[in-house]
């Protein structure tokens, strides 16, 4: 390219450039209906939005407007972070207006907002959430960095054999001390939506209790991207292994109860707008149930492999001829990562036809 072509590449570019500061917001097209409520309460200016249109759940936002009296749309995407080690080095620095949301044991999140956005004139909303997982753990580490993934199916006989115990040795490590403080009414207990627990006075049996909070991976504020979290009381279920054919009348009472709570704390949701599914395995060995609104963007955790549907799991135990039937008679595929414990301690053992480390029992 000789001089003049790139002297005129960079005009180009500059005229292209000056275009941005000239743009003038008249209506929002296209994002999440929480910013909608967002924008009107810190500008001030009523915009029309439309539950069923979504677009990258918070992330990319359109705008119309006018660029010297001509219509415009202007659509803004957040970019992905830098991984320069140097611009990571100093990434605390540039997280400002810290707020948090909640703690429990070594679990803590937040709001916050990238500084420099922060330092503008205009009082801007917060435009990160952010987890900080304090001490952590060799498994958070590994849960938490690249990774290959597995397809695996694990059989009645291998669950019983080699997951259960292995389990059984998670859970006696005292791993779930934060589901425990919340069942115990020790922490969260001002996000509780919803408590379902037998008293003196109540029907409710001492082994169908259940709890309704925000997982914690959820801003709490994008409708589009809700994700709720329901915990059981009872101890003694581990996983939807644990399930059975005739626990079938309290998982569909409870979806109701859950349902009811949800679309009534937010009424912008109808009742076909939320799912709900198990982790296969689990995050925890406690059992719980992820609630999420239909459009909540489908990630890995909510991919085949991971994410077993709750209508599916009733109906499986419906259809079973024994009425002493249970979910851990029947074999599931999911896929695990390659650093996880299960794939290390169990299933990469297995498919080199070796014996799991017997220590897991």
């Amino acid at each position: 390219m000789g001089e003049e072509e790139e002297e005129d590449a960079r005009a180009r570019k500059a005229a292209a450039e000056a275009l941005i500061p000239q743009f003038r917001f008249e209506r929002l097209l296209n994002q999440g209906k929480s910013d909608a409520q967002c924008l009107r309460d810190h500008w001030g200016v009523i915009l029309t939005t439309h539950s069923h249109v979504i677009d990258q759940q918070g992330r990319r936002i359109c705008l119309l407007g006018k660029v010297e009296l001509q219509p415009a749309i202007l659509l803004v995407e957040r970019a992905a972070f830098s991984t320069n080690e140097a611009h990571l080095s100093r990434f605390p620095q540039v997280i400002d207006k810290v707020k948090n949301l909640g703690a429990n044991d070594i679990y803590s999140w937040f709001l916050a907002s990238n500084a420099a956005a922060s330092s503008c004139a205009f009082d801007n909303p917060p435009d990160l959430k952010v987890n900080l997982i304090y001490p952590c753990t060799p498994q958070h580490v590994a849960k938490y960095s690249v990774q290959e993934w597995r397809v695996v199916t694990e059989t009645p006989e291998i669950y019983q054999k080699y997951t259960r115990p292995f389990i059984k040795a998670q859970r006696e490590a005292g791993r779930l001390n934060w589901v425990y403080n919340i069942l115990d009414g020790n922490t969260e207990q001002e996000d509780v939506i919803l408590r379902s627990h037998s008293t003196a006075d109540s029907q409710i049996s001492s082994n169908e209790g259940f709890l309704l909070l925000p997982d914690l991976n959820w801003d709490r504020k994008t409708i589009t991207s809700l994700h709720l979290l329901a915990i059981v009381e009872r101890r003694d279920l581990w996983s939807l292994r644990d399930l059975r054919k005739d626990q079938v009348p309290w998982l569909r009472n409870m979806r109701q109860q859950l349902l009811k709570a949800a679309t009534s704390l937010y009424p912008g949701i109808e009742a076909d707008q939320l799912k709900f599914y198990f982790h296969m395995p689990p995050s925890y060995f406690h059992l719980h149930i992820h609630i999420v609104h239909v459009v909540s963007e489908p990630g890995s955790t909510q991919a085949l492999g991971k994410a077993i549907g709750l209508d599916g799991v009733i109906s499986q135990l419906e259809t079973m001829g024994d009425p002493n039937g249970s979910m851990a008679d029947v074999s599931l595929t999911f896929t695990l990562g390659e650093a996880s414990e299960l794939w290390r301690n169990i299933f990469e053992p297995l498919k080199r036809s070796a014996t799991p480390d017997e220590a897991n029992k």
